[in-house]
């Protein structure tokens, strides 16, 4: 399979990488911030300061983008992608404001998205795991429910995707908690309220703790990266399902149409 990567920061090298272990081939990168005389990428790729200039011939031999850049950008470069028919695989965050604007641009064009607030496969297991944890506390109120998460202090949004989502999940599946409250307190929060702030310190890649806490014992669900591997791995699969290629070092095939989730292909794989 052919990707051209676009954003070739920590997480952009790191794809190219795994997609080269994979048996898969990058043929372009697209990075504005590249260093001046940089013009090809550790894998022989071109590296493009834009997706104007990537489409005067690297961008089209590609089957598929994935697109981890910053969220004043994303958009743009979803609306981008979508016009030269490019599958794009999204793993920015905090951009979702302008979801329903991308999405109409994917659908208007007949190309096809798939976005995520983390690919992590372990972090949509414990999605999974912490929706059921909430639905089987409910009826239990003496367990209040809270969380927190930490990353690295260069991380541009906070709460981040991944917080917003599992919150949303919990939220679904207890009828006694109906909203969130994500800024530091100087009160008590309402009964309704899950409290999940954030932490962003030195290089942490990330860590997500769900408590259900009462009087005499506190569970709690915890998902922690080692390192952002798991991203990479998860962005790459996604890839792969989205274009129909059957697997690492394989072509693609006929590319999905439309607009996905992450949500599509964990309900793929777990049947």
């Amino acid at each position: 399979m052919n990707i051209a990567l676009v954003g070739y920061g920590k997480m952009g090298k790191l794809l190219e990488e795994k997609a080269l272990e994979r048996g898969h081939r990058i043929t372009v990168v697209i990075e504005p911030f590249a260093p001046q005389g940089t013009n090809t990428a550790v894998s022989g790729a071109p590296i493009c300061k834009t997706l104007a200039e990537a489409g005067e011939g690297a961008l089209e031999k590609a089957d598929a983008a994935i697109e981890f850049t910053r969220p004043d950008t994303a958009p743009d470069n979803i609306k981008a992608l979508a016009g030269e028919k490019i599958p794009a695989v999204v793993g920015t965050t905090g951009w979702l404001a302008r979801l329903d604007e991308a999405s109409a641009a994917v659908n208007a064009a007949g190309s096809s998205m798939i976005w995520a607030s983390n690919f992590s496969l372990g972090v949509n297991l414990f999605y999974h795991i912490a929706a059921y944890a909430a639905k089987i506390a409910d009826p239990f109120p003496e367990y209040d429910v809270g969380g927190w998460e930490v990353h690295h202090n260069k991380k541009a949004d906070s709460p981040s995707g991944t917080a917003k989502t599992l919150v949303e999940r919990v939220l679904a599946n207890m009828s006694r908690k109906t909203q969130v409250l994500w800024d530091a307190l100087d009160r008590a929060p309402p009964a309704d309220a899950i409290h999940f702030p954030s932490l962003r310190v030195g290089a942490v890649p990330g860590v997500h703790s769900l408590f259900f806490d009462s009087p005499a014992d506190t569970i709690e669900i915890t998902h922690t990266a080692r390192s952002r591997e798991g991203f990479a791995a998860g962005a790459l699969r996604a890839a792969e399902w989205l274009v129909n290629c059957p697997g690492p070092g394989q072509p693609a095939g006929k590319a999905r149409l439309g607009v996905y989730t992450i949500d599509d292909l964990m309900a793929e794989l777990l049947g």
